[in-house]
């Protein structure tokens, strides 16, 4: 079975692709779209085009282009319905409008996932309490179990019997969804970004810890000595290091 609790996996997939995210945000760079946008979501209630129209004071038809194309770029969403004390057959169409979507956006550069680390230290937190347990060691709990599930995906992307190699190109894709910017070289695969680095510049022993037991879990999901994780922090890099493993002895050199 999977392991429970906040996932790597969960911010990939929820977080769209890095152009999409972009995309969005870029559609609030044109003037009239942006005032449109807050005003909408200013409104106690949905609000209609004539509405927008007047609220920022523009022509209806203007307002109608830049509202669809808020709705186009999932900022907006559109739902039907009859102003009130208007019903019955002669009530005509529903009228359209519009409301902010529940779609959230964040694009940072470099890329950084504080929801995950926020998410695994409510987890810890809870479980601490639940379990009489320091907090510390119900975190390195949480992340190796959210690490294992990063394996996991890895293997899945790789597919049945991979190769070393087809399974490390899957590896690599988990770690860049997680915006950790990993480079492969001879020893092994520096991780250049680290997503928690704010986090990790106020609390290092306890973010850095994290993050190596989150790559001790992604290497036991993985299910195979594809990689050894370690801490080697250095300027300008994550705090872990995945060291091509040693050759066990009487292997062939």
């Amino acid at each position: 079975m999977p392991p429970e609790g906040p996932q790597p996996t969960d911010t990939a997939a929820s977080a769209e692709s890095f152009d999409a995210q972009v995309t969005g945000i870029a559609a609030l760079g044109e003037p009239i779209r942006r005032a449109l946008y807050r005003y909408v979501v200013a409104q106690a209630a949905p609000v209609s085009r004539d509405q927008a129209a007047v609220g920022i004071g523009v022509a209806r038809h203007v307002a109608k282009f830049h509202l669809d194309k808020l709705v186009d770029d999932g900022l907006l969403v559109v739902e039907f319905a009859r102003p009130p004390g208007r019903s019955g057959p002669g009530a005509g169409r529903p009228a359209k409008l519009y409301r902010r979507s529940s779609r959230e956006l964040a694009v940072s550069l470099p890329e950084r996932h504080y929801e995950l680390a926020g998410r695994l230290l409510a987890r810890a937190v809870t479980d601490a309490e639940r379990d009489g347990v320091p907090v510390r060691d119900s975190l390195r709990r949480a992340a190796q179990e959210a690490g294992q599930a990063l394996g996991e995906r890895a293997r899945s992307r790789a597919g049945g019997r991979a190769s070393p190699a087809t399974l490390l190109e899957a590896t690599t894709e988990v770690l860049v969804d997680c915006g950790y910017e990993p480079r492969a070289d001879d020893q092994g695969m520096t991780l250049v970004n680290c997503p928690f680095h704010a986090l990790a510049q106020e609390y290092t022993d306890l973010v850095c810890g994290m993050n190596l037991e989150l790559m001790n879990g992604l290497a036991e999901g993985l299910e195979c000595a594809l990689f050894e994780p370690c801490l080697d922090p250095a300027p300008g890099r994550c705090c872990v290091r995945l060291r091509t493993p040693a050759p066990a002895a009487g292997d062939a050199t």
